[in-house]
This record gives structure tokens, C-alpha cells and sequence, in this order.
């Protein structure tokens, strides 16, 4: 079938993009480390030689002390001459003369001619990372990290003094997996106590390591890529699609038409997570289709309430025609239009019937609406940016979610855009709607002229005066205050979480930790958490409310009159909490009005019930602003 083939020439791809990395890492390794440590090793061994006949000369001097004249002027002579001998020299010349010339590097190069008949994404000397190959690339780098991490076990065992150097290789493996800053492996040292397995191990290591970071980077930057240009649009691949093998022509197009024409169903809602589905199926014969993956594979499920949400994988037949029980037809529209009007249960035992179709909402948008443009940033699921509705020509931002994180992480992701759907405030960062058709899936959110709060008080140090400071803390707490109308715990309040529009309006921004609970309590662990924005309850008991917003408020105070400056400033993370839980502030920042920091203090209560909540945090700010 077309999309196996497809697949299969993708991993080929790979495979020969990676060894020629491996060739070349190798054909630097001998040169820039087994020749020099062989010829080191050379000098070495003529200096020892040198030095040990050095010494046996001068005990056959120490034990030849005869009384004769003669004696003695020979003695007097070979005492000269051992004296002189310079052992570091006396190879020296030997070794330029005979030693290899420095050898010229290889160059392993990728034959161009392999991709110029292909159309779509194949590029020299790169990896491709898209649905055909994703998942053999994770299983490649888990395979690599292993190998990894087996060999610089052996080298620890090689070397029982490297121990510490070992673990720290290990460390800095673990990083570059969680997506830490990484670095090349150290360069070889070549010494002659270390043994030859050693050398061959720590070659091996550079040849794993480079290929796993040439992995991890293109699984890092996948952003926004599809399917190859001429493979099925495998973000509306089902069971169906890979029925093609063995077709007509004609019968291909027909049924590549077919799937591309759902987006223009009203009840198609394209990879909507299943969590976001149940929420719009709220009476008995509610439906829509939706895509998922299974096993690796796109599938098409019809959801449906039905005393409870039940969801039904749309099978194909053979022939590339559609069904569940009953008749097959060329196009699931056709489906489920028969599902409808006939009355007919879906499956017998489910007995559940089509009654209305639920459509898409209104912010609910099609990816090809979305014309990318800049890239802006990065964010937690993918990268974010500049945009252009092609339907309206507004310039919007996006954030993108990478195709190849699972499916839990794709959810929380959209929770984003679900949560700001629902707030209208002019200090709040308006969303526009989620393109969910195919993948990759999008936030698409007003653009905001001014970028990130913490960027611009850093650039605008110098012309920033006590009140445009003072007003750019009253929006941030009006912001808050409509959050917390709303029972919407934030959860990382901070400068670089806030946006800047036209005339300095801060807008609260990235819900990518928010809840729309009263109280909110975390046991999963303390990952990703903002440890010095973060209040003392949230960090010792996972506990939130609104109130731990009002702690990471005074934060983003502080951070606004000190112009951008880091929180604790010196102080790990750790130590931050220490401090803190003994009762350490931070000092007000330079300039800072007494009033001002009297509220920080009052946000950094310690017990939660002492803090004010952010009606009385605008009122109080407002009031000094109009002083």
C-alpha cells in the first residue's frame, strides 16, 4: 500500500542520513584521537626506554669508582655524557621523520541524485520526521540512549578514578532527554594508561551521541510538519486509506476525495481530544465524527450519546467502501446521512440512533484557514507564530502542539483554549479558536503588538517612570480579578506569562496551568512548577486557590518595578524555599514606593488567608495610582 511505501522510504532515509553521521563521527574519532593517541603513545615509549637505560648507566657509573687516572677520566667522560642524555629528545627526531603526514579529513556527503525525482519533504542530509517515521525515530533514540548508556557504564568499570566523570555524562544524558541544554561529548584524551577498550568505547559514545542529538533535534523542532507531499493526508488516515493497495487508480482518487471532503461536514470536529468531544454530546442521539489514532494508525469514530457517550471506529470494507453493521458506502458522509434517516441502530447491541448532528463551533477553525508566517517563539507543546486568517486577513498568533507528543499531552494542550473560549476581558489575552481539522493542532489567539511583559521592561528600563509601572500592575490585577470572578486559578502568574499591547495594556496570558476550580490540589509531583513564583502552600502540600495567584502576584509586582530583574536573584530553587519558609523576603526594588511594597508583603503573606484577594489588590493599586 501507498502510505507503507511511503513510510518505508522515509525510514530508508533515515537510516542513511544517520550512518553517514556515524561515518563521520568515526572518521573524526581517528583522526583526531586514535592517530594522536598512537603517536603519543609512540613518544611515550621512547622516552621510557631513554629513561631506563639512563638509570642502569648510572648506577654502572655509581658502582665503577676505580682510583687510576685513567678510571677516572672515563669514568668523568660517561658521567658527562649519561648526564646529558635528555630522554624527551632522543626520539624526537626519529618521530618527524617517520611519522604519518597529518591525514586530510573525509568527507562523507549525501548523494543528492537519491532525492531529485521525489516531491515533498525528503532533503539532503536531513531527517525526515513526520507520521511515516515519528515513531521508529523515538524507538531509534531510546534505542541509542540505552546503548548510551550501557557503554559509559563499561567505561566506569575501565576506569574505577572516572567514576565521578561517568556519572556526570549520565546526568547530562538524562538532561538531553527531559529537553535540557545539551553539548557534544568531551574530546578524547589520549593517555596511555588508558587501555585500548577504553579509547574504543569513548568512540563509540560520540558516534551514539551524535546521532541521538541529531534525533532529538528534529523531534524537537517537528512543529507544524504533515504528511509528505503525494501520500494520503494522513490527518484524516483511517483503517479506509490504507485500503488503497491493490485499487484503481480512479478508485484511489475516489476515495482520497471522499476523506478530504468530512472537513466540510458540519459534524466533523477533525482530532478534537474525546474529553473535549463528551462535552458536546449532551442529549440522547447527539453525534459527531471525530479522528483518533490507534495502534499508530488514524481511524475515524463516530461518537454518539446515547444513555452514555459511546464511540464507534468506522470500518472499511475491501472494495474501500465504509460501514459498521449494516450497508457500506463510498464516503462516510454517505454513512452516516443512511445511519440518520434510516432509523437503523448502529450496532444492534448499542441500539444507539442518530439524531442531531452536533457541528463544529465557531471557534472551532480549519487549518487551512491558518497561514503561518514568523516563527515568534516556543512554547511548553510546540512553537508559536505570527499568523494570517486567510477568511478574515487579521494577523493572529498560534501556538502550534507537536505532532509527536501523546495523546495526554495533545489534551492539555487544547484545555488551554477551552478555558479562555469562555473570558472576554480587555486584560486577558483573547482566544480566536483551536484549528483541530489535522494535525498539527493550533491555539490561534490575538496578536499582541508588544510581545512578552518580562522582554519589554528589560528594553524599556531606561523610559519606564513609577506610574506607567503602577499601571501596568492595575491591568494585571484587573486581569486577576476577572479570573478569580470566575474560579480560574492561574497557576503561573509571572512577567513572562503577560503580554503587552498598545499603550502598555498588559494582558494575562499562557492558561497552560490554569484551573477552573475553587481549590485545586496537585499529586503528580512538582514538575514544571515555578518554584520562586509559587506560593509556600502550593509547594508544600500541592495545595491551590486563588490566594497562591495573589503570592505569585507580588511576584510579577516585584519583577515590574525592578525592570525585569530575576526573583531571588542568586538563590536556587531550593535554597528560595528555605529562605522563604523562615520567614526571608525579597527587598523592595530600587525606586519602589513604600505603599507599593507594602502590598508585595501583604501578597507574600505565608498563611493564605492573610493575603487580599485581587478586588482589594486593584482597589488598593488604583487608588495609589490616582494619588
Amino acid at each position: 500500500m501507498y502510505s507503507e511505501a511511503c513510510r518505508r522510504l522515509h525510514r530508508e532515509h533515515n537510516e542513511y542520513v544517520l550512518l553517514l553521521a556515524e561515518a563521520t563521527e568515526c572518521e573524526r574519532a581517528l583522526r583526531t584521537a586514535a592517530l594522536p593517541a598512537l603517536l603519543d603513545l609512540q613518544r611515550r615509549q621512547g622516552e621510557a626506554t631513554a629513561t631506563s637505560w639512563k638509570n642502569i648507566l648510572l648506577e654502572v657509573v655509581q658502582r665503577s669508582d676505580f682510583n687510576t687516572d685513567k678510571f677516572r677520566e672515563i669514568q668523568s667522560k660517561v658521567d658527562s655524557t649519561v648526564q646529558n642524555l635528555k630522554p624527551h629528545e632522543e626520539y624526537k627526531e626519529f618521530i618527524e621523520k617517520y611519522k604519518s603526514p597529518p591525514s586530510t579529513p573525509v568527507s562523507f556527503t549525501f548523494d543528492e541524485s537519491l532525492v531529485e525525482d521525489t516531491s515533498g519533504k525528503l532533503q539532503p542530509n536531513q531527517l525526515t520526521v513526520d507520521n511515516l517515521t515519528v515513531e521508529w525515530l523515538k524507538e531509534k533514540l531510546t534505542e541509542l540512549e540505552g546503548t548510551l548508556q550501557d557503554n559509559r557504564e563499561k567505561q566506569a568499570q575501565l576506569v574505577p578514578e572516572a567514576n565521578g566523570v561517568c556519572k556526570n555524562n549520565n546526568t547530562s544524558l538524562t538532561n538531553g532527554v527531559n529537553g535540557i541544554d545539551r553539548h557534544s561529548p568531551p574530546p578524547i584524551p589520549a593517555t596511555a594508561s588508558e587501555p585500548v577498550k577504553l579509547l574504543e568505547l569513548r568512540m563509540a559514545e560520540r558516534k551514539c551521541a551524535k546521532q541521538a542529538e541529531m534525533i532529538r533535534s528534529a523531534l524537537a523542532e517537528l512543529g507544524c510538519e504533515e504528511a509528505p507531499s503525494g501520500c494520503p493526508d494522513l490527518s484524516a488516515e483511517t483503517v479506509g486509506v490504507d485500503s488503497l493497495d491493490g485499487s484503481s487508480p480512479d478508485h484511489q482518487v475516489g476515495t482520497l476525495e471522499a476523506e478530504r471532503s468530512l472537513v466540510e461536514q458540519e459534524w466533523f470536529h477533525g482530532v478534537l481530544p474525546r474529553e473535549e468531544v463528551v462535552r458536546l454530546l449532551r442529549a440522547d442521539g447527539d453525534y459527531l465524527v471525530r479522528e483518533t489514532t490507534r495502534n499508530h494508525a488514524r481511524q475515524l469514530v463516530l461518537s454518539v450519546c446515547w444513555g452514555q457517550h459511546k464511540h464507534f471506529i468506522v470500518q472499511t470494507t475491501p472494495e474501500g467502501h465504509y460501514r459498521f453493521e449494516g450497508a457500506a458506502f463510498p464516503s462516510v458522509a454517505e454513512l452516516i446521512a443512511w445511519q440518520r434517516t434510516s432509523g437503523v441502530p448502529v450496532t444492534a447491541r448499542s441500539g444507539a440512533l442518530l439524531r442531531r448532528a452536533v457541528p463544529r463551533e465557531t471557534w472551532e477553525l480549519n487549518n487551512d484557514d491558518v497561514q503561518l508566517l514568523d516563527k515568534i517563539g516556543r512554547g511548553n507543546f510546540g512553537d508559536v507564530y505570527k499568523a494570517r486568517l486567510k477568511t478574515t486577513g487579521q494577523e493572529v498568533a498560534v501556538k502550534t502542539c507537536r505532532v509527536a507528543l501523546p495523546e495526554e499531552q495533545k489534551r492539555t494542550f487544547l484545555q488551554e483554549g477551552r478555558i479562555l473560549k469562555q473570558y472576554q476581558h480587555p486584560n486577558i489575552v483573547r482566544l480566536i479558536g483551536i484549528a483541530v481539522q489535522k494535525q498539527p493542532i493550533m491555539i490561534v489567539m490575538e496578536l499582541v503588538s508588544g510581545g512578552s511583559l518580562l522582554t519589554f521592561l528589560r528594553q524599556r528600563a531606561g523610559v519606564l517612570g513609577a506610574r506607567a509601572l503602577l499601571a501596568m500592575c492595575r491591568d494585571a490585577a484587573a486581569g486577576m480579578r476577572y479570573l478569580e470572578s470566575k474560579n480560574c486559578i492561574h497557576r503561573d502568574l509571572a512577567a513572562r506569562n503577560c503580554l503587552v499591547g498598545d499603550d502598555h495594556a498588559v494582558k494575562i496570558s499562557d492558561f497552560g496551568m490554569s484551573r477552573e476550580e475553587e481549590e485545586y490540589i496537585v499529586s503528580g509531583g512538582m514538575k514544571q512548577i515555578p518554584i520562586k513564583w509559587t506560593a509556600p502552600e502550593a509547594l508544600n502540600y500541592g495545595k491551590y486557590t486563588s490566594l497562591c495567584d495573589v503570592w505569585s502576584y507580588g511576584v510579577l509586582m516585584w519583577e515590574i518595578f525592578s525592570k525585569g530583574e530575576t526573583p531571588y536573584a542568586g538563590m536556587t530553587n531550593s535554597r528560595a524555599r528555605e529562605k522563604i519558609d523562615s520567614g526571608y523576603r525579597m527587598p523592595a526594588p530600587e525606586g519602589c514606593g513604600e505603599d507599593v511594597y507594602a502590598l508585595m508583603l501583604r501578597c507574600w503573606e505565608y498563611e493564605p488567608d492573610k493575603r487580599p484577594h485581587f478586588h482589594q489588590l486593584y482597589t488598593a493599586i488604583d487608588n495609589i495610582y490616582n494619588r
